[in-house]
């Protein structure tokens, strides 16, 4: 092998060495985002009776799943306003900000008293450190999806992009790790009384390494090469002139959200309060659903760069709504934990694939120089509108119905949305390519 074959080789070495660096520095972020949303859905019969004191349990969780629904409805204005900032003064800068925001909401949950202590105060702290984390969270996503795309290798995007929630699930996994290890350490009133608390104080613990992390990242090289950088009030207008992809793009992740938080945040509540398993039991079905989103995740985002993204979305979304009463139906039925754990596994491969699909698609119809705003305020939009609202939503259809299995009423709903989504953007796409090739002389 001669030396031009040997400095190729390293130079080939060198740059995909540099792309998994960044990669991993680029979505740290997304570690303290999910750990601290994971937690406080798994909690939330904890943090009900400390902050939402209540004649009726139904009631303090409803609070709970409020309270933890009002993060998503902050995310549509974080993801106009950082997701404009981001725009202007880049990505490397504006994802300081939003893991600034995110650190300061964490900390205040961890520390604010209960509702016996301060009274009132409490769920009005853990009100406000949960509207910091979501006006952060807003733009959060976007600016590290649109990161990972814009230094994508040629026919790779979606496996690229495909990191940013895949990145999520490590969270996830240590999460429910330490809530097992509570679990078995201490008795119900202990973590009643404080140690609920640990695992928020790990997460701020984490804080300094993932700013180390965050302000090492490198600029990309398709923002430095922009001539033209939008202030706020262009990206306001630009946004709102492509309102029509922006809530198409809603409807696009409406299936990722909803599937995502039924599976992750609601299912340790949804296992002990409506199928009666245990604590551990349940958080071993998360363990395993997470591993399993952690790896169907970058083959989704595979396979939409091989067959293509509109058949990898319309395909899962149809097989969602086939499947997702009978299956919720046999596992209310029959509830187990080795049956629970065959229904989520099954909504965690349509959750993987189609948001290993659905994340890169969102950075392709989006205009370029309004990119990460565009990208946020669609993504920001599913999460309020669906997915945030999937645990009190759930909750509410049992509670209604008396049914277990209603909870896949609201599934269906979004996967139908997504399937509507998908083919209206595509067709719209399709419809733009041919007109620039007719237009061109």
């Amino acid at each position: 092998m001669n030396s031009s074959s040997h400095n190729t080789t390293d130079t080939n070495l060198s740059t995909g060495r540099s792309k998994v660096g960044a990669i991993l520095r680029v979505t740290s972020g997304n570690f303290l985002e999910q750990f601290d949303f994971f937690l406080f859905g798994f909690y939330a019969t904890y943090i009900s009776k400390v902050f939402f004191p209540s004649y009726s349990e139904f009631a303090s969780l409803m609070l709970t799943f409020v309270v933890f629904a009002a993060g998503f409805l902050m995310r549509p204005l974080g993801a106009i306003i950082l997701g404009a900032y981001i725009d202007k003064v880049g990505r490397r800068k504006g994802l300081v900000v939003t893991l600034t925001l995110m650190a300061a909401g964490t900390l205040l949950i961890a520390c604010v008293p209960g509702y016996v202590t301060i009274g009132i105060t409490a769920p009005m702290l853990v009100l406000t450190g949960r509207l910091l984390q979501g006006f952060s969270a807003g733009a959060e996503l976007g600016g590290v999806s649109v990161y990972l795309a814009e230094i994508a290798t040629p026919g790779r995007k979606g496996f690229y992009t495909s990191w940013q929630s895949a990145s999520q699930q490590i969270s996830i996994i240590l999460a429910s790790v330490l809530g097992y290890v509570l679990n078995e350490m201490f008795t119900g009133s202990q973590i009643l009384a404080f140690a609920w608390r640990i695992p928020f104080f790990i997460g701020c613990l984490i804080v300094p390494l993932l700013f180390i992390l965050r302000r090492s990242l490198d600029e990309t090289d398709e923002f430095k090469a922009r001539s033209h950088r939008p202030d706020t009030k262009e990206v306001f207008k630009t946004t709102l002139q492509n309102l029509p992809t922006v809530l198409a793009g809603m409807c696009l992740i409406a299936m990722t959200t909803t599937t995502f938080y039924f599976i992750t945040v609601y299912t340790p509540t949804f296992g002990k309060t409506v199928l009666k398993l245990t604590t551990a039991d349940s958080l071993i079905v998360t363990i395993v659903v997470a591993v399993s989103n952690f790896i169907w995740l970058p083959i989704g985002g595979a396979l939409s760069d091989r067959f293509g993204r509109r058949p990898v979305l319309s395909v899962i979304t149809i097989m969602a709504v086939v499947t997702a009463y009978p299956t919720m139906s046999w596992l209310a039925s029959a509830p187990s934990v080795s049956h629970l754990a065959a229904v989520l596994l099954l909504f965690s491969f349509y959750f993987g694939v189609y948001n290993g699909t659905a994340t890169a698609a969102l950075t392709e119809v989006m205009p370029e120089h309004v990119r990460v705003a565009g990208f946020s305020l669609a993504y920001s939009l599913a999460t309020a509108v669906f997915g945030g609202l999937t645990p009190a939503i759930s909750t509410y259809l049992i509670q209604m119905t008396r049914d277990p299995a209603a909870a896949s009423y609201w599934l269906c709903v979004a996967a139908i949305c997504g399937f509507g989504a998908t083919q209206f953007l595509y067709r719209k796409a399709s419809q733009q390519s041919s007109e620039r090739a007719y237009q061109q002389p």
